[in-house]
């Protein structure tokens, strides 16, 4: 398969997969606001395995953003927050825990000023970076976790690009498999 199709692919499927979640959340109302766990932030440990997740999840935010009915800022600033999570979890791939902590700190560091500033939520930034952490500790670090255990196996399956050997956590590709 073609590489470049791959890779457009896998990013649409994972901001298709992040708009669905962040959806289903927000029904639950827990998609937004001062205390917020969104499903689809477990998909932020999605670039240990492809950067395709990078725009996958940045495309995805700010889709599910503006399906949700969030104002301007959140629009930008919330996407810009995830996006700087995946970059992050990319550079970080080599580590299945580290990978999950850049999501949490640039949602930690950015959304508690969106909730203040753009909703004029009271509680003050210090306490809204605890409420927004604590979230995304649930959704990137437990599920993301979770996921990550639940692909290892499988993620071979799923990329022509390569996977990663379940024996050491490498990355392989296929040019390097023999």
């Amino acid at each position: 398969m073609n590489k470049k199709v791959l890779f457009i692919t896998q990013a649409a499927v994972i901001a298709a997969l992040y708009t669905a979640l962040t959806v289903i959340a927000a029904g639950f109302n827990l998609a937004s606001g001062m205390i917020q766990v969104r499903f689809s932030e477990a998909l932020t440990v999605l670039p240990f395995f492809t950067p395709a997740a990078i725009p996958g999840l940045a495309i995805g935010c700010l889709l599910s953003n503006i399906i949700t009915g969030c104002m301007l800022p959140d629009i930008i600033f919330g996407s810009l927050a995830t996006l700087i999570g995946a970059v992050g979890s990319w550079y970080l791939r080599k580590n299945k825990f580290l990978v999950t902590i850049p999501p949490v700190i640039s949602n930690c560091l950015i959304i508690p000023f969106i909730l203040t500033y753009a909703y004029g939520i009271p509680g003050g930034i210090p306490l809204q970076m605890l409420t927004v952490g604590i979230g995304e500790v649930i959704s990137c670090m437990i599920f993301g976790s979770i996921l990550i255990r639940a692909l290892l196996p499988v993620w071979h399956h799923l990329s022509l690009e390569g996977s990663r050997d379940n024996n050491n956590d490498s990355y392989m590709s296929l040019s390097t498999q023999k």
